[in-house]
This record gives C-alpha cells, structure tokens and sequence, in this order.
C-alpha cells in the first residue's frame, strides 16, 4: 500500500526535520508531504532542502497562512492525483509520536478511518494547562451530544484514511478549519458508512514553537456542529 504522511506547517522550522528523520527511521515503507504557509522562519526552505536530498519528501508551498483545512484539502488532492492508497494527517510538533504510525498501519487493514483518540481510554494528554485539556474535552462531548458521531475525540488531527474515502468526499465542499474541520470529514466519513476506528495515543504539548490555537478556531467548531446536524437531517452530507 503506498503511504503518504501530509503534514501542514507554519513557522515549524525546529521540528520538520527531526520530525522527517524520525519518520524515516521507523522502517515503513512512507512518504512524506509538507505542505507550507510561507512560513516567516525559514520552514519551507528547510523543505526544499529536505526534497532535494529524499525523492520519499515532497513539498507544497503555498503564498500565505491559509489555515489547517485549506492545508490538509491540498494535501488530500496530492495524495489522490498521485496514487496513495493511504493519507495520514499529523502535526509538525511531535504532538502526535511519530512510533504509532506502525499501529496505524495495522489497524487501517480491517477498516476505512484510523482516529489517534486522546480520550478514549481515559484522558491522554501530557502538559496542557486545565483550561486548554477542558476545553478539548467537552468540545468532543458537546460534539457527540449535536451531531450524533459515536466518537470519543473527532477533534484530533492524528488520522489516517483509505483512498476511498476521500474520493467519497467532496473536498472542494469543505470548507472548515481547525477543530471544526477534523469534526467535519470523521462525520461525513460516518454518514456516508464507512469504518472507523479510533486507537488510543498519548498528547504531547509541543516542545518547541507555538500553539496554532485560537478563539476563532473554537467559534468555528461551537457552529460547524449545528451546521453538520442541519445538513444530515436534510440528506446534504
């Protein structure tokens, strides 16, 4: 199966190419796409650098921050005009451990959907502050509550998916961000019948950098949540 690992940054320069060499090292057979928003610090030369050293390394640049969604729908669009079977989303920050991709790829043969769940064997998350941890908790539950999506954390950005399912989706028709964005594909990915599967990871607080968050993210996710449930009753998704 042909992997491909999309990984968006922004001002990721002290990770991206310790988070690439880590990747590599794990000894699956992977490619790696980065997708820059014309980072300030030098992230996208770093890229090309990395590209021209490993034709496993790709890059797309793009000429502002434009946001994760916009990020992850050309990622996508790469992975399905260049026939990946496989497309993982992940943070630059090694938020996400790079040793569960293995697992990844394990669990991804018997469904559509693979979720990397903080909450679902308890609580997984390793150095956020209370008001940051309650906050992404009770945005899952407020999610689950509105929209109906048996998931424990449809907030995560650590996924991968079969090529089936984004060719299932209309990407050009998505058009959130952030949190609301990861809701928005794992609730079409479920109403259109696919299988998902969430395995439990451990969050780690990046170590270098800064958080992307913001309180436009969070509004966007409070509404995107109303809009889905909409869009369902009236058969649009």
């Amino acid at each position: 199966m042909k992997s491909l690992i999309i990984i968006p940054t922004y001002k990721e320069k002290e990770n991206i190419e310790r988070l690439v060499r880590t990747l590599f090292d794990l000894g699956q057979e992977i490619e790696i796409l980065i997708v820059d928003d014309n980072s300030p610090d030098g992230t996208g030369d770093t890229a090309d650098r990395l590209v021209a050293q490993d034709s496993r390394i790709h890059v797309l640049h793009r000429p502002g921050k434009l946001g994760l969604g916009s990020a992850y729908i050309q990622g996508f669009k790469f992975a399905l005009d260049h026939g990946y079977d496989l497309i993982f989303e992940m943070d630059a920050d090694f938020s996400h451990d790079p040793s569960y991709i293995p697992h990844f790829l394990e669990k991804i043969k018997e469904c559509d959907l693979v979720l990397g769940s903080r909450y679902v064997q308890g609580v997984n998350v390793i150095n956020w502050p209370m008001s940051r941890l309650l906050l992404s908790y009770f945005a899952n539950f407020y999610t689950r509550i509105i929209t109906g999506l048996p998931i424990k954390d449809a907030t995560g950005g650590f996924k991968c998916y079969r090529r089936s399912v984004l060719q299932a989706i209309d990407l050009d028709n998505v058009k959130s961000d952030g949190y609301s964005f990861q809701i928005e594909m794992t609730f079409k990915c479920w109403k259109k019948g696919f299988r998902i599967t969430e395995i439990p990871i451990i969050f780690y607080e990046r170590q270098r950098g800064h958080s992307k968050m913001s309180k436009k993210i969070v509004r966007e996710a409070v509404v995107m949540v109303w809009r889905l449930r909409l869009l369902s009753l009236l058969g649009r998704i």
